[in-house]
């Protein structure tokens, strides 16, 4: 099963995380260098609930906002 949410289809997108080396400008500085970056995923609040689709109980991945916004019914 893919981690993704049931309602919206929200699911990780991909990202990099950059490391900065240097004094900024504003405080000083010559300026902040990018040194290096790596690649990261950003994950969605995700909780595995019970709901009922179609009157029957079933578990899916629902995000966090989904679970505030919509009106779910829980198994």
């Amino acid at each position: 099963m893919l981690k993704m949410c049931f309602f919206c289809g929200k699911r990780p997108i991909v990202g990099k995380s950059v490391v900065r080396k240097g004094l900024p400008k504003k405080k000083g500085g010559t300026g902040s260098k990018i040194v290096r970056s790596s690649k990261r995923k950003f994950l969605p609040n995700l909780q595995k609930i019970r709901i009922l689709l179609d009157n029957r109980p079933r578990r899916v991945y629902v995000c966090a906002q989904c679970i505030k916004q919509q009106d779910i019914q829980k198994a």
